[in-house]
């Protein structure tokens, strides 16, 4: 059987590891500042901090906004890009995709803005980056933030610039079934000191420096274990990109009868998943040739069944949370 998805696991990680475990260091220290400054080299020298999981990453990036503001963000994506805006107090407004690219439509986004919205968060569904140019003109033009979730964006590009280098934000997901993992973990990516000496404060229990606290904060942290596994990973993704786009034109030349992924010109696709639709299809067609293709070794699946702006629990959250600040 081929997955759709697998850790790439080897020597060098378990060697890692090892290394680690005889440090006696296993929490927050020299592996997590490591990689903290080998992940900034790929998103144009940003601040980049490190967290225990991407959906920590990807709660953080809402630091810089307020409670009861609005962030347009897109309802065909993972639950966390929601969730991460609801549990800052703010309230997502969900907007239509393209359907060529399945990333967050710039034209109806620009028709959702209000003097309630503070950012907009696309999301680099599948590893194809967000129409950045176009959300950059929009953010200008209303005075709006761009937080960026890059969970599935690792070295997608958009005219030679990576994903994370475009928000005032961006969160980024090792989770073992992306591009490149850490076992688990995440990464926030900023232009800004103040921000990222903040975030630094939230995942640490609101201290920069041993007991001497200065905000309520968390434990996000990332281990040394993982960062090290991150960091082996880290070396490895530029090439493991390059096979996946490898792999990706191969398909796109030789798979007939469906609509392979299309590429938006100026954009590197970096393939966290490859994406096909069935032409004039209906849900019942694709379970009978996702049932077919699995009879034959090849792993498959729905990524996302069911639109986020459909999930009832998330929805009676945001109005239990909510509710003290309306």
């Amino acid at each position: 059987m081929i997955p759709a998805a697998k850790p790439m696991i080897g020597d060098e990680e378990r060697e890692a590891v090892d290394r680690v475990l005889r440090s006696g260091m296993l929490a927050q220290g020299p592996e997590v500042k490591a990689f903290e400054e080998e992940f900034s080299a790929h998103v144009g020298g940003r601040h980049c901090i490190a967290m225990n999981s991407g959906t920590s990453a990807g709660g953080f990036i809402a630091a810089s906004i307020k409670p009861g503001d609005e962030v347009i963000v897109p309802s065909f994506s993972f639950a966390a890009t929601a969730n991460s805006v609801v549990l800052a107090g703010a309230i997502p407004i969900f907007a239509d995709i393209d359907p060529k690219t399945f990333n967050l439509d710039p034209d109806h986004v620009e028709t959702l803005i209000t003097k309630k919205t503070k950012a907009i968060m696309p999301v680099h569904l599948y590893g194809h980056i967000a129409a950045m140019d176009r959300f950059d003109e929009i953010a200008a033009k209303y005075g709006v933030k761009i937080m960026e979730d890059a969970a599935q964006g690792h070295l997608a590009s958009l005219n030679g610039r990576n994903s994370g280098e475009f928000g005032i934000v961006a969160s980024f997901s090792f989770y073992p079934t992306k591009n490149m993992t850490a076992g688990e973990g995440g990464m926030v990516v900023t232009d800004s000191a103040e921000v990222a000496r903040t975030l630094r404060l939230l995942r640490n229990q609101g201290q920069e420096i041993r007991y001497q606290n200065e905000i309520v904060g968390f434990n996000t942290r990332m281990t040394d274990i993982h960062a090290a596994i991150g960091r082996v990973q880290l070396r490895k993704l530029p090439g493991w990109t390059a096979q996946r786009q490898k792999n990706a034109a191969y398909l796109d030349a030789n798979l007939k009868g469906v609509v392979v992924p299309f590429v938006t010109p100026g954009s590197t696709h970096s393939y966290h998943q490859y994406t096909i639709r069935i032409p004039g299809g209906s849900a019942q067609k694709r379970d009978a040739f996702m049932e077919a293709i699995t009879a034959k070794g090849v792993g498959c699946g729905v990524y996302y069944p069911t639109p986020i702006h459909r999930f009832p629990n998330l929805l009676i959250s945001l109005s239990t949370f909510l509710k003290p600040s309306l």
